[in-house]
């Protein structure tokens, strides 16, 4: 994308100046045109008003019948002249003598111009020409006597100089409007673009454009889902991961402009944009769908202005958890059976050293033999082999820690029909095992026993510690969490336990006696595959 020739703040000013001088400058031909033609008409007015008072006037009317009465028309005329401010009021007689003159020595000449023919003629009219005292504006007004008939004419001027005078007042006037409508245009253009500049926190177009494209190329590439609503809880963003998970869970439209809430009812993002307050790694329903969402507020000056939501399909989360489980069990297992590997070697190469042939050769038959017993009970009772891996892993990890660890179990457990719940059953006894382990670490007799019992689709199991026990107060207080007697930042194991035990619908019972040891029993219920063979 090629960068713009010219910023924003300077495109702004000056299309907007533009605009402006263009406006005003179009209203100043009209208003001036307009103005001339109504001074012009204003003057004629003023000039027929006078000249039908001057022929109208019995004086008047007299002096052109009565020749001998003449003596007056003068006085009167310049009275009329001066009052009126007009350039001359002249009378004429029929022959177009004139009778009255602002200039005495011009009385008894003719009148020059050439446009009195037509008053002479009883037609009153308002014309532009030249006499004696140059261009004026004139309007003539025929004067009949009584009985109706012309005895003469009334011109009366005005000066085109006057006119000219007072339509360029005028244009002066338009002149200074039009400049400050101006100067003022361009001091908008430029604090119009100068607030435009600042809202956009000093971007350019060129530059809005390109984030744009690239918070919607990164929006549709996530894979979590992103649902965004206003401060009216109406839906303004959904991307391309939401939608897929929208529609598998049966909603085809496009919510894009619908209210949040009449979208997807248990959505909870109107309380957020009430309350203010995130809602993190939170389980949602969605019909057939569950989905882990964090829910967040958007702020703006601190205003909320909207809210996001993220999610993604637990299922999905959980498959990869398991798969990390695995992993983690894997290499716990093989780290553990490794360090007591190493272990026995330094054993075996001592009695090598020493010459101990015999107790060498009954050492490594009893190793063989519980390393086969181990993994083949594990492996004929507990058909699960994540579950198996694990405890063999345990069993491996007790034995390097110095503790000892049994593991009994009168039926064989099958393995689970929904494999998801392996992933809760292992982090609920890997979670007391641990704890267990960790009671026993300073006292004399170090041994748990986990027992494992499976019978009308409920799954028994009982981790059994010779630990230290707990006082009634610390049972009250072990499944809160960050609750521990182990130091800061410990507290989430057993607290997990209570987690995953409510999801399930499991119970657990504990029985612990200070300073002889903490027994718990966990009840979960168990749906198998099918009959084990």
């Amino acid at each position: 994308m090629k960068k713009g020739k010219w910023s924003l703040q300077a495109t702004i000013t000056i299309f907007v100046c533009a605009v402006v001088v263009l406006s005003l400058l179009i209203t100043d031909l009209l208003i001036s045109q307009t103005v001339a033609e109504s001074i012009e008409d204003s003057q004629a007015e003023k000039a027929g008003n006078a000249s039908r008072m001057m022929a109208r006037s019995p004086l008047v009317i007299e002096a052109l019948s009565n020749p001998e009465d003449e003596r007056e028309l003068q006085r009167f005329a310049s009275d009329i002249q001066s009052v009126t401010n007009v350039q001359f009021v002249v009378v004429m007689d029929m022959k177009g003598i004139r009778k009255s003159h602002p200039d005495p020595n011009k009385i008894g000449k003719r009148f020059v111009g050439g446009d009195e023919e037509a008053v002479l003629k009883g037609k009153e009219h308002v014309s532009i020409s030249k006499g004696t005292l140059g261009h004026s504006l004139r309007s003539f007004t025929p004067v009949f006597d009584a009985n109706g008939k012309q005895v003469g004419a009334v011109a009366v001027g005005i000066s085109l100089d006057k006119v000219n005078e007072a339509v360029e007042r005028s244009h002066e006037n338009i002149y200074a409007g039009t400049i400050f409508g101006i100067l003022t245009g361009i001091m908008g253009a430029v604090i119009l673009a100068r607030y435009i500049k600042r809202i956009l926190f000093g971007l350019e177009p060129i530059a809005i454009a390109r984030l744009l494209e690239e918070r919607s190329a990164m929006l549709q590439s996530v894979r979590e889902g992103i649902i965004a609503v206003d401060q009216d809880s109406r839906i303004t963003l959904v991307n391309k991961a939401a939608l897929l998970l929208l529609q598998k869970a049966g909603l085809d439209e496009n919510p894009v402009g619908k209210k949040i809430d009449a979208t997807i009812v248990t959505s909870r993002l109107s309380r957020v944009l009430q309350t203010g307050q995130a809602e993190l790694d939170e389980e949602q329903s969605l019909k057939d769908v569950v989905l882990l969402v964090n829910r967040v507020p958007v702020f703006v000056d601190n205003k909320i202005v909207g809210a996001v939501a993220t999610f993604r399909d637990k299922t999905e989360i959980r498959q990869l958890a398991e798969q990390l489980t695995g992993v983690r069990l894997y290499a716990e297992a093989l780290r553990a059976q490794s360090h007591e590997f190493m272990n026995k070697l330094h054993v075996i190469l001592g009695m090598v050293h020493m010459r101990y042939y015999d107790k060498l050769a009954t050492y490594i038959s009893e190793i063989v033999d519980n390393r086969k017993n181990e993994i083949g009970f594990i492996a004929r009772k507990i058909k699960d082999p994540v579950l198996a891996g694990f405890l063999i892993g345990k069993l491996s990890y007790a034995r390097e820690t110095g503790a000892e660890l049994v593991i009994a179990s009168e039926f064989p457990l099958p393995e689970l029909e929904e494999a998801g719940i392996t992933h809760e059953l292992i982090t609920i006894i890997g979670n007391l095992i641990d704890n267990a382990l960790e009671a026993v670490e300073n006292s004399s007799s170090k041994r748990i026993e986990v027992q494992l019992d499976y019978l009308d689709e409920i799954l028994t199991f009982e981790v059994k510690d010779t630990g230290m026990g707990m006082s009634e107060q610390m049972q009250n207080n072990i499944f809160q969490k960050g609750f521990s007697t182990k130091g800061e930042d410990r507290g989430l194991g057993l607290h997990l336990v209570k987690e995953r035990l409510e999801k399930l619908a499991g119970e657990l019972e504990i029985s612990s006696i200070e300073g002889q040891g903490t027994t718990f029993v966990v009840y979960i219920p168990y749906k198998s595959k099918g009959d084990v063979k």
